[in-house]
């Protein structure tokens, strides 16, 4: 092989080494910056057609309910604790913040956050919908066909 076509060649590789470094090292860094949505049933009892459950301290949304009755704030801070659910189990959001507008006891949210323990989050963001009609596409798909009630259990475990 003459000089020539060997320098090219060696240009080539170099240029497909860079790109490929350059891509994969991109995938790494999104790596950290995906959040998976969640229902508060998927969180508990898995996610898929294998029953994935996510790991402790990673990033995910999660979409439900407020529970009527769950949602406790402290007093001197901004902190504030409440359960969602879907048809399922309860999950418990912890935030520290001015929560929006439209929050409510008994209506849709969904909540941007680390998982801290298998059915607890630390919240970084709590949206909520806008009106009776919206609810995003994720959460509609979820909880389709089902009809939310108030829960006929008792929170405060009072007869």
């Amino acid at each position: 092989m003459n000089p020539r076509r060997k320098k090219r060649m060696f240009a080539v590789l170099g240029i497909i080494f860079g790109l490929g470094s350059a891509i994969g090292l991109t995938l790494y860094a999104l790596q950290e910056n995906i959040n998976l949505f969640y229902t508060p049933s998927e969180l508990i009892n898995g996610k898929g057609e294998n029953y994935e459950m996510p790991f402790v301290g990673q990033k995910l949304r999660i979409g439900g309910m407020v529970v009527p009755g769950s949602v406790k704030r402290d007093e001197t801070s901004l902190d504030v604790e409440f359960k969602l659910i879907d048809t399922g189990p309860m999950v418990t959001i912890r935030y520290h913040g001015i929560l929006p507008d439209l929050f409510r006891e008994g209506q849709g949210i969904v909540a941007q956050g680390t998982l801290i323990e298998p059915d607890v989050i630390e919240a970084f963001e709590v949206l909520a919908k806008h009106d009776e009609e919206y609810m995003p596409a994720e959460i509609a798909e979820a909880v389709k066909g089902i009809k939310h009630e108030k829960p006929k259990y008792n929170l405060n475990n009072e007869n």
